[in-house]
């Protein structure tokens, strides 16, 4: 799979915290929709209502490559234990170079460092695509979230009141956003 620009793929497939960090496949697509859909039923980390189906899993893959690319986490015996991607932000032309990140963790390995390492690579491609912000969009009251954006590099830029409804209750929106220096150092590792 060609990520984009000369040198954007280089660093894919390293290891850390004993996962390898590398471009989602299609013969990901029933471990991340697994991941996914337990947080679509269970939680208000994303705010689907509805599992995905293996069919949307699969076209949310091919949706999610060049710059605005899906990664796994993997461990040794191959298996998907996290996903991450960049989203365009906006569909209007002048948001171009500002990009979403969105993390998940199997809840198994949560904790265990999986999501600081693809929200890390993640932030590695944005700067290699040429992005300049990074925006994420956490669910109001989520810390882990929270306090793994803030340690790579994020800030607070504002909240959204109560712009989703799930499970009966209203939802605030924390937006969170980090600019990207493509001649800055890259952000700690995992």
């Amino acid at each position: 799979m060609v990520l984009g620009p000369e040198g954007v793929g280089q660093r894919l497939g390293v290891r850390s915290q004993g996962m390898k960090y590398r471009l989602a496949t299609h013969d990901d697509a029933d471990a991340i929709r697994t991941i996914y859909n337990r947080e679509v039923l269970g939680s208000t980390v994303t705010f689907d209502l509805v599992p995905r189906t293996l069919e949307d899993q699969l076209s949310w893959i091919d949706e999610h490559s060049g710059a605005h690319p899906a990664i796994v986490a993997v461990d040794d015996h191959d298996r998907v234990r996290g996903f991450g991607s960049l989203s365009p932000y906006r569909p209007r032309p002048a948001y171009r170079t500002t990009v979403e990140n969105s993390v998940y963790v199997a809840s198994d390995v949560q904790g265990q460092g999986v999501g600081k390492g693809l929200l890390v690579e993640l932030l590695r491609l944005a700067a290699a695509h040429g992005f300049h912000a990074v925006i994420a969009r956490i669910v109001g009251g989520h810390q882990v979230s929270i306090a793994l954006h803030r340690s790579c590099g994020f800030e607070l830029v504002g909240v959204e009141r109560e712009v989703g409804r799930k499970f009966g209750r209203w939802l605030d929106v924390v937006l969170m956003q980090k600019l990207i220096d493509p001649g800055a150092p890259e952000p700690p590792s995992a």
